[in-house]
Order: C-alpha cells, then structure tokens, then sequence
C-alpha cells in the first residue's frame, strides 16, 4: 500500500486531508498533509517534508509514496520535486477532492496504477454542469390539490 502526501498551499492541503477522513475515515492513516504558508522559506518546508515523507515510508508494509500538490511550478510542488524520486516517491500535480478520492479507492494498488488512477479521477472529475434542472423532474412544488400538473407538461 502506497503512502499519500499532499503538500498544497495553506488550507488547502489540510482540507483535502479533511475532505479524505470524510469519505475513508478507515484509510486516514495513509495521508500526510503539508500546509504551505508564505512565513516559511522553501529550505523549512522541504526540511518538514522529509520529515513527514519519511515518516509515511517508515510504516510497515509501505514503500512507497504518492505526493499530490496544487499547482505545477508552485513552492509545494518544487519541494515535492526535490523529494520525489520517480521510482519510490511519485508527484501528480493540480490536486483536487476527484483526483484525491479516486486515489484512496484504489491506495492498495502499485504506485504507478495509483498515478494513472489520479489523473482520471482529476480529469473525469472536472467538467460543466447545466444549469437546467433535468428533463421529467418533477415540477409540481406549490401545487394546490386537484392541480393536474402533468397536464400542462410536455414530454421531450
């Protein structure tokens, strides 16, 4: 089983993490979370993150680990670089609840089908809503009894 390390800008890793132990409270223990704020120098933050890095790899039975940051070129995602060997140690990049909830469906498998799963759940995650309500919704809210609502519908 794979480690996870999100190192994003502050909140944002501690709320991806949050958002993790809502929907896999039983998986929690997998995730690391690094908030990155503009007080700490990029040597102080690489510093916390080998910490937290090694701590994750140190479990038993896990060898290796998925680091997900926020934004590509970004101070989170430059120290993720530095830590990332891309064999042990992988980094995905513009992390988000789809891409990280896919991930932890699938944490048991091998690191490389864990990278491919975040990217679909990121790319599949991201895409247009219509802002119509769907055809053949109900329609009758504020309805007086003995109203024939579907009278007046048309069928498409």
């Amino acid at each position: 089983m794979a480690g996870l390390f999100i190192i994003a800008h502050a909140p944002l890793a501690s709320a991806l993490k949050a958002a993790a132990g809502h929907a896999f409270p039983e998986a929690l223990s997998v995730v690391e979370a690094l908030d990155v704020t503009p007080q700490l120098t990029p040597e102080e933050i690489e510093a916390q993150a080998r910490i937290l890095l090694e701590r994750s790899l140190s479990v038993p039975g896990r060898r290796e680990a998925l680091i997900l940051t926020d934004v590509f070129g970004a101070t989170p995602c430059n120290v993720a670089q530095r830590l990332a060997d891309g064999v042990r140690v992988k980094i995905v990049t513009g992390a988000n609840v789809p891409m990280l909830w896919r991930t932890m469906n699938y944490v048991d498998q091998p690191l490389d089908m864990l990278v491919a799963r975040a990217l679909a759940g990121a790319t599949q995650g991201v895409l247009q809503v219509a802002p119509a309500r769907p055809q053949n919704q109900a329609q009758n809210v504020g309805a007086r009894p003995g109203d024939d609502f579907n009278a007046h519908q048309h069928q498409q």
